[in-house]
Parts: C-alpha cells; structure tokens; sequence
C-alpha cells in the first residue's frame, strides 16, 4: 500500500457489530452456523482491498502495560499492578497487507483490572 489509506467509518462501524455479535455467541449453546456466518464475514473483510484488507483483534485476557500503543484503557479497582484486559469495548482494528505488516486504524478501548 502507497501512502496513508483512509479507512471509511463505516467499516470500521461494521467490524464493531460484528466484534459484538461474535462476543454475543460465546453466551449461545449451539453458535456454529452463525459462527461460520461470523467468520465468513471477517473474512470478506480480510480481503477487502487487492493489496491487504481490515482485521480486529479481540485482547481479552491478555496482560496490560502503560507501554501498550494499540490500546486505551480504564483501571477497574485501586492496583495499577498485574493488569489484565478484563473487558472489551471495542477491538483494535488493523489494516494488513498482502505482506503481513499491520497499521492500527484505531486502538481497542478495554478495562483492566489488577490479577494479584
């Protein structure tokens, strides 16, 4: 990709919905048709453009530092030690090339709490 690439808002918009509906199958005891629904939907936006396309990445679980660039986040609790991504508001987005390199399109905004 030459350039900056504007991502229309949309998008982006349309990733968030699907981020929620793939949380919201977690909850549901038979997921598999939908979850393929889900899937092919990422999917398609895998391969959005000829050289590369939109990808979110769901951090749930993963350790949290101040250093993180992909992320925005709130402290639940009093500890700023030992934090862990205990919710997901929005996912990061990135844009991903042919080649595998990732830009952030816009950080993921979640909670986190300390695991002492």
């Amino acid at each position: 990709m030459n350039g900056a690439v504007t991502i229309p808002q949309k998008f982006i918009e349309i990733l968030d919905q699907v981020f929620e509906i793939e949380k919201k199958l977690e909850s549901i005891n038979e997921p598999n048709s939908l979850g393929r629904n889900v899937n092919r939907l990422k999917e398609c936006f895998e391969y959005l453009m000829s050289d590369g396309g939109l990808i979110y990445q769901n951090p749930l679980g993963e350790k949290f530092n101040e250093t993180r660039t992909d992320l925005e986040a709130s402290i639940a609790g009093n500890s700023a030690e030992n934090l862990i991504i205990t919710e997901v508001i929005k996912p990061i987005i990135r844009l991903r090339t042919n080649t595998g390199v990732t830009t952030i399109v816009r950080k993921g905004v979640v909670i986190v709490e300390s695991k002492i």
